[in-house]
Parts: structure tokens; C-alpha cells; sequence
């Protein structure tokens, strides 16, 4: 899940040392608005990555870990991204612009938390709270015994589905498993009424997983990207189900501890600096010029921004060639949270998952929130709604009466309580859509020029826009420009392994 708040971009460039990158947590506004270049006695860097998201920093790690050090080059005063934060002057906390969460499938995101030393502030869900009918919880928990046995009992006790519903649901997704090939422009839609899944178990089961995981309505997703949620989060092994949520905010994370353990190693991470264009001579990059007009030279490069500004930096000759021109044709879909502060507790669960409404997840990140040890003067909640373009369209006092109805019905405490902040935030561009057919518009990470790399979860990955598809993409773009070095070495890491069962009841 990802989205993000407006933030002015500037032009002027610095080198922020780890003191400077702390300091940078007290407010937005204390950042300068313009900064001299870097010094004239600093090495010219080896490697130049442009964009500090999850992207750059997985590859500025991986390459870090090699013994190769990059200058990281970032636009906003901040890291992270996508999965970042923004500072809340109404209520002096740092706010995430998303609920950003992994599953216990997403081996490299892992890895990179734990090479970066921020796996301890991730705290794993061993059960999933869904809403049914009339506000009931239903716990989703494993069992004992290897997949896909380890979630029978979670599905059985769902008892906003019937017998019937979850019968279906079982032939569902066992048929879903055992599929190999696919029609590149059928829809999860399509390929759900094919199969006679009851209109009940779509709405109750199928929209509110793949919705969540991928961000787009049933009837704009692929099946092969929707078998990769079930196959990869269900059904391979016991423990890829379980959701991993961060305990403290993203710009702790990724703007503060990432960075301390970059910079520790010799790394350079310039922020507020904005790349303008590649200059690009006899088949190669030959540096990047910022939006200041100076150049930065390199022997490599990473390119890790979002696919929609990617061929903002190609020269316009280039823009109608492949990959470029298919870049263009990768459509988004946004997501929003709505934020709301009140002044006593509204529910005693960490998360809830709803099955109807247009709330899809709620998160109480009262925690997360607060810096302080000292009782909290307010309980924050942040509630979630993927493929947003209702929300887009509709007026914010609407929503937020609607979401504080839905949070009502369930937790009617919520009623007393006294609503002391609110916001909304959408990013229009949150994901690129797995529409049919989006495989064959994603690029390799390797460009058409030999010292330049694309990172992103827009690549090809395997995966959807997930925080693990930005840490592959950065992981596969290290190695590919290790390679080019004589440095032969595997970073992307193996997926959780298949049980025995799944292999022998879907051939997984």
C-alpha cells in the first residue's frame, strides 16, 4: 500500500552527513531551501543513483555490502519515497503517508531490514482480524500443519461466508493454483464468473484480498498477478501469510536508520537535489545534470524513480523507442488514508480487515505515532482504501463522515469519543496497475545503455507494486552492474520454500 502527501521538490544540492539527516526529523521547514555543491576535494563517485525510494536505497545497500559505495541523489528533503513521512503540525507527529506493511513471502524486503538492523521495529501479525456481518471479528490465524493444511480452520471460521461460499472459495483457489497459462486480457473479474464463484464469496473474499494486495478494482487485474497473491501468500508456505507491520514511523526507518547505517559505511546521500536529465554520448551516460545546471559524473548508473518520470530524463529522441514507449502506456491507480485522532481508545485491536464498506484496513498506530513514553494525550488510527478513485471524486467531509460511520457500526465507542484531528491523503499515483497484459510493458532493469540500470517496482520483478518488488528491482540492479565489474554475485534472495503438499496437490 502506498501513498504520499505534496511536497515542494528544490534544486539546490548537499551532502547531509548522519547529524544533518537526524536534525531533519524535527520539521520540514528547517531544511535549507538551497545548498552549495559538494566539496571541491571529494572523490568524483563510482556509482550515482538517482531517486533515494526503497528502489535506490535497496540498491545503494546491496552494493554497499559488496564494497562498492554510491552517491544517492534525492529530490525531496527526505528519504523513503512512497513508504515515507510527513510531519503533521496539527497534531506534532510524524505521520505516514500510507500504512506500508510486507508479508512473510517478501524474502528480500526481509533481507534488507535485516542487513539495515530496522527488522526489530516490524512487528509479524500472527492473526488477521476481519470484520464480518453486524460488526463480528473473525480471527485468521494458522494451524497446525504444512501449506495449504496450515489455514483450513482460518478459512472455516469465517462465518461471514457459508458452507457453500467456502466450498467455492476452496475450488476457487485450487483451481487458481493449478493454472499455468492465461488469457493476457482476462480479468480476475472474468476469470472468477468462469469459474461460478458465488457473487457472495467475490465480494466477501476475493475483492478484499486482491484489492488490498494490489491496489485495482477485480475487473483491471491480471490472473497471473492475482495466482501470485494466493499461490506466494497462501498457499506455498505456512508462515507467508503473516503480515509484517512497522512499529515505528517510515521516516525513522528509512530516512533515519537506513540512512545512519549508508552513511556509517561511506556512502553519500544528497538530498534536495534534483537530477534534470541524463547526458547521454556514444551509447553510454556520461553524467547527470541537476536542475541547478551543474553535472555529476560517474562510471555507473541507477535510474530509481517512478515509471511515470522515468523518461523525463531521456533525451527526447528516445522517448518513442522501447522500453520508453511502453512506459507510457503503464497506468496508475491511486490510493488514500484517511487519519483520525481522538481523545480515548475506539478499539482494543491492532488492525482490523473489512469485508464490506469502503473502509478496507484500519490500523491503530496510537505507538507508532508518539516518540514519547509518557500516556498518550490522543489515539491515533489510520484507516486505509486501496483503489481509490471513489474517494478521489467524492468530497472530503463525505468520506471521512462515511469512514467514521463504518469505524461506528463496528466499534460504537467511537460515538462518545471526541474526534480531536483528521486528514486525508491520496496519492494519485500510489501503484501502476496489473492490468492484463502490464507484464509485457515492464522493463528489465538493464537499459539500453550499458552503465545505466532501472530500479523500481515497476520493473520486471515478478512481483506487483509491492515494497518487495522495489527491494528486488534495487537487489537485480546491483547485480547487474556488478557484473559489469567481474563481480559474479547473486543478491536477490530464494522465496520461502514450497511445502511438500502444495507440490504434490497444485505442482507449485
Amino acid at each position: 500500500m502506498n501513498c504520499a502527501c505534496k511536497t515542494v521538490f528544490n534544486s539546490g544540492g548537499s551532502v547531509y552527513h548522519t547529524a544533518r539527516l537526524l536534525s531533519a526529523t524535527a520539521t520540514e521547514t528547517d531544511m535549507p531551501a538551497d545548498s552549495s555543491s559538494p566539496a571541491a576535494n571529494e572523490p568524483v563517485p563510482t556509482v550515482v543513483i538517482v531517486g533515494g525510494g526503497l528502489a535506490g536505497l535497496a540498491c545503494a545497500v546491496a552494493l554497499a555490502e559488496q564494497g562498492v559505495l554510491a552517491t544517492v541523489l534525492e529530490s525531496r528533503p527526505r528519504l523513503g519515497g512512497r513508504a515515507s513521512s510527513f510531519h503533521d503540525s496539527t497534531t506534532a507527529q510524524w505521520v505516514d503517508n500510507c500504512q506500508h506493511v510486507a508479508m512473510g513471502c517478501c524474502t528480500n524486503f526481509r533481507h534488507f531490514c535485516q542487513i539495515t538492523g530496522i527488522d526489530s521495529q516490524f512487528q509479524t501479525a500472527e492473526q488477521l482480524n476481519f470484520v464480518g456481518d453486524r460488526g463480528q471479528i473473525h480471527p485468521f490465524a494458522a494451524n497446525f500443519g504444512p501449506a495449504p493444511l496450515h489455514l483450513v480452520r482460518a478459512f472455516a471460521r469465517l462465518g461471514y461466508l457459508t458452507w457453500s461460499d467456502k466450498w467455492a472459495l476452496a475450488r476457487g483457489l485450487s483451481a487458481l493454483a493449478r493454472q499455468r497459462s492465461f488469457d493476457e486480457q482476462q480479468s480476475m473479474a472474468d476469470w472468477l464468473q468462469r469459474q461460478r464463484q458465488p457473487v457472495r464469496t467475490i465480494e466477501r473474499f476475493w475483492h478484499v484480498v486482491l484489492v488490498s494486495a494490489l491496489s485495482e478494482s477485480l475487473d483491471r487485474i491480471s490472473v497471473p498477478q492475482a495466482r501470485k497473491v494466493f499461490v506466494d501468500g497462501f498457499l506455498r508456505h505456512r508462515d507467508a501469510w503473516k503480515v509484517m507491520i512497522p512499529t515505528t514511523p517510515l521516516e525513522e526507518l528509512f530516512g533515519t536508520e537506513v540512512s545512519q547505517w549508508y552513511l556509517a559505511r561511506g556512502g553519500q546521500i544528497r538530498l534536495l537535489t534534483a537530477a534534470d536529465q541524463l547526458r547521454i554520448q556514444s551509447e553510454q551516460v556520461t553524467g547527470i545534470e541537476l536542475r541547478d545546471g551543474s553535472v555529476i559524473t560517474a562510471d555507473d548508473y541507477v535510474l530509481a524513480v517512478p515509471w511515470h518520470r522515468v523518461s523525463s530524463f531521456i533525451p527526447a529522441e528516445w522517448r518513442c523507442r522501447s522500453p520508453f514507449s511502453e512506459l507510457a502506456q503503464i497506468q496508475s491507480a491511486p490510493i488514500s488514508s484517511v487519519h483520525l485522532w481522538f481523545d480515548r481508545p475506539i478499539m482494543s485491536l491492532p488492525h482490523a480487515v473489512f469485508t464490506q464498506g469502503l473502509v478496507q484496513w484500519v490500523f491503530q498506530r496510537t505507538a507508532a505515532a508518539s516518540a514519547s513514553a509518557e500516556p498518550p494525550q490522543s489515539w491515533y488510527y489510520q484507516v486505509v482504501i486501496s483503489a481509490s478513485r471513489e474517494v478521489v471524486e467524492t468530497e472530503t467531509a463525505f468520506i471521512q463522515q462515511r469512514v467514521l460511520d463504518e469505524l461506528a457500526a463496528v466499534w460504537p465507542a467511537i460515538r462518545e469519543a471526541k474526534l480531536l484531528a483528521s486528514r486525508q491523503v491520496t496519492e494519485h499515483r500510489a501503484v501502476f496497475s496489473v492490468v492484463p497484459g502490464i507484464d509485457r510493458l515492464r522493463p528489465v532493469q538493464q537499459s539500453p545503455w550499458h552503465n545505466l540500470q532501472f530500479a523500481g517496482d515497476y520493473t520486471q520483478t515478478g512481483w506487483p507494486a509491492t515494497m518487495e518488488g522495489a527491494v528486488r528491482s534495487g537487489y537485480l540492479a546491483a547485480e547487474n552492474l556488478l557484473r559489469r565489474r567481474g563481480q559474479r554475485v547473486q543478491l536477490l534472495q530464494p522465496d520461502l520454500p514450497t511445502s511438500w503438499l502444495s507440490k504434490w496437490l497444485f505442482g507449485v
